[in-house]
């Protein structure tokens, strides 16, 4: 975990500046548009927005929510490589920066979130494939499975591509 020394003041908590509510109006936009959690999309936001490092405690009172969902979205966007603790020099708490390489955010999406629900879909497809199989195989049903299949073939390709698409040098 990285440490930063020096004097590093916390914002005092207090109510949001119109900068800020807009910012994390954004990406609460944002983690709706993936599904994520609302409290993710507040707690990135926030994130965003400082000029320091900021601890779980410094969330609660700005976003006003619970430690229980700040503790939980702030493992999440960890997960999601949307964020990088980091330790203070004379402060044992655990604070948090920004990810702002979008190439990152977007890998960590891909491979938590997107991944898994391809491989879960593939599975399924493979339990009616089986099903499907003991029928007409030109059964119109049988027919859509196979287009089905082709989608989720195309969608598990296209990852990589995603990925290699968002460079690092463009969007640093």
């Amino acid at each position: 975990m990285p440490r930063i020394t020096g004097q590093h003041k916390q914002p005092a908590p207090s109510a949001l500046s119109p900068i800020e509510e807009e910012v994390i109006g954004l990406f609460v936009h944002y983690a709706q548009i993936l599904s994520l959690p609302k409290s993710l999309g507040e707690i990135y936001g926030l994130l965003f927005c400082s000029p320091v490092p900021l601890p779980l405690d410094a969330f609660v009172a700005r976003l006003q929510i619970s430690k229980g969902s700040a503790s939980q979205g702030l493992r999440i966007l960890r997960t999601l490589n949307a964020i990088t603790p980091i330790t203070l020099e004379g402060d044992r708490r655990e604070h948090f920066i920004p990810e702002t390489r979008l190439r990152n955010i977007v890998t960590g999406i891909l491979r938590e979130r997107i991944q898994p629900q391809l491989e879960t879909t593939t599975a399924r497809l493979e339990r009616l494939d089986q099903l499907t199989s003991q029928s007409d195989p030109d059964s119109e049903i049988a027919i859509r499975l196979k287009r089905l299949q082709a989608w989720n073939e195309k969608m598990r390709n296209l990852l990589p591509f995603v990925t290699k698409m968002v460079e690092p040098e463009a969007l640093a």
